[in-house]
């Protein structure tokens, strides 16, 4: 599998999930400004736009979706599949870290308000009573 397909799938990918998580961000920090009508416009548009300039290339495989439906329907071989499937892991991780880095100013004081310490796993265990049965 050629080098640049695979690197076409990346950007396309990352650009995808970066602009799409980057709107939510957004949405979220800005008190809705952007609304849902526009986090959906961004994901739609930057869709249209890694088609548009990655589509030739790469076939836009942005998504495991596309991967798993041009294999399906044959136009895809299956030994090509695997190192798309673990491209796109890494290509969905790397705007997460980059996202999180770019607005840790502005959710530096909710860590330090909850505390930078991951929190501890509980148990809770709830039992109903029903008609003098208890269901754990």
């Amino acid at each position: 599998m050629a080098l640049k397909k695979l690197v076409a799938a990346f950007i396309g990918t990352f650009a995808l999930v970066f602009a799409g998580t980057g709107a939510i961000v957004v949405n979220e920090t800005s008190g809705g400004m952007i609304t849902q009508v526009g986090i959906a416009l961004t994901f739609g548009l930057i869709v249209l736009a890694m088609i548009y300039t990655l589509g030739d290339i790469s076939g836009a495989h942005i998504n495991p979706a596309v991967t798993i439906g041009f294999w399906v329907a044959r136009r895809f071989p299956f030994a090509a599949v695997s190192p798309y499937f673990a491209l796109v892991a890494q290509s969905q991780l790397f705007p997460q870290l980059h996202s999180l880095l770019s607005f840790m100013g502005q959710f530096l004081p909710v860590f330090l308000q909850f505390g930078l310490s991951a929190a501890k796993p509980t148990v809770q265990i709830a039992a109903v009573r029903i008609e003098n049965r208890i269901f754990v």
